[in-house]
């Protein structure tokens, strides 16, 4: 029965944050906010609300093993798992300013987690805690990063906001007939699924976890990090058949900035997080992962199915080592 309850936890998460999603966006076109704030601000929450409520309430239930464990392996699974099979599916044409601009914040916040989360190890005690101070600076981090792009993208497409916001009522010609009341109460619904989904996925896996006698990270790293990022691969996945590779490449560079930044800021902030020694090697794999990645979209600006294959072996091989690894 748990298992049944961990399935039922993230079909609400996932239906539940693309409620949320889709009426939160609708209400900002309907208030005539623009399309690069929606981007930025609700879509970007919305697709990392599984990650953000799961980590909350393991946070509060003190399992710092597995909130690490679910960003850490949440993030290794976007960028080597989803992408590889977003490649195979159709090379990715990767954008300048990703490769420019998000693939080197996404390899800050990848050390700068390394050096949070590290300081004591390197000491010798073999053991950590994100603190609250760690936290705020996570999301002074998330911060920075948004009013970086938002200004860079304000300079670079202001004279094209009016004719986007006409083009998407074009693409959704239903939009501005939605009445105020149903969208609100999708709204809800859609915030109360995630927020229900995410305590019966914490709760069954950690049930699970116990069973089987697996450690929170592990489970954090496998059963949490894969569902949680069900948005993004469903997401990355119908892009690229779409033909819409770039937008997939975005997707998953900034779903790993926003799960460290945004999503252990807040977690930690909330409650201060123990993690154990064992994250240190998962955490040194995820930076790796992203040095690959940002060579590879350097090189040309292109990712072929045969790198797309070699990431998705490159999961394989981890899945199997943190299994075994127990």
């Amino acid at each position: 029965m748990t298992y049944i309850w961990l399935v039922v936890g993230f079909v609400l998460l996932i239906k539940g944050a693309d409620w949320f999603v889709d009426s939160a966006s609708t209400i900002a076109r309907k208030l005539s906010i623009s399309p690069i704030v929606i981007g930025l601000t609700i879509v970007a929450f919305g697709t990392s609300a599984p990650e953000v409520v799961v980590n909350i309430i393991a946070a509060l239930e003190g399992n710092g093993d597995m909130v690490v464990g679910n960003v850490v392996g949440s993030n290794i699974a976007n960028i080597t798992l989803i992408l590889g099979l977003t490649a195979l599916v159709s090379p990715i044409v990767v954008e300048r300013s990703i490769a420019n601009r998000d693939m080197i914040f996404a390899l800050g916040s990848v050390f700068l987690l390394l050096i949070l989360v590290g300081e004591r190890w390197f000491g010798g005690s073999g053991e950590s805690m994100l603190t609250r101070l760690d936290g705020l600076i996570f999301l002074l981090g998330m911060a920075f990063y948004m009013f970086y792009v938002f200004m860079k993208a304000r300079r670079t497409r202001v004279a094209t906001l009016d004719e986007e916001l006409r083009l998407t009522e074009a693409r959704e010609p239903g939009t501005a007939s939605r009445g105020w009341a149903s969208l609100i109460i999708v709204l809800i619904v859609g915030l109360a699924g995630i927020i229900l989904g995410g305590e019966l996925v914490v709760s069954s896996a950690t049930e699970i976890a116990i069973a089987l006698g697996m450690s929170q990270a592990l489970v954090g790293l496998t059963i949490v990090a894969i569902g949680t990022s069900l948005p993004e691969m469903v997401t990355s996945i119908m892009a690229a058949v779409k033909g819409e590779t770039d937008m997939a490449m975005g997707n998953l560079v900034g779903s790993g900035i926003f799960n460290i930044l945004l999503v252990l800021g807040l977690s930690a902030t909330v409650a201060p997080l123990a993690v154990s020694s064992v994250i240190i090697i998962d955490i040194f794999v995820m930076i790796a992962a992203t040095i690959l990645v940002f060579v590879m979209s350097k090189s040309s600006y292109h990712l072929n199915r045969v790198e797309g294959g070699f990431l998705f072996a490159i999961y394989i091989v981890y899945l199997v080592y943190i299994i075994m690894r127990g």
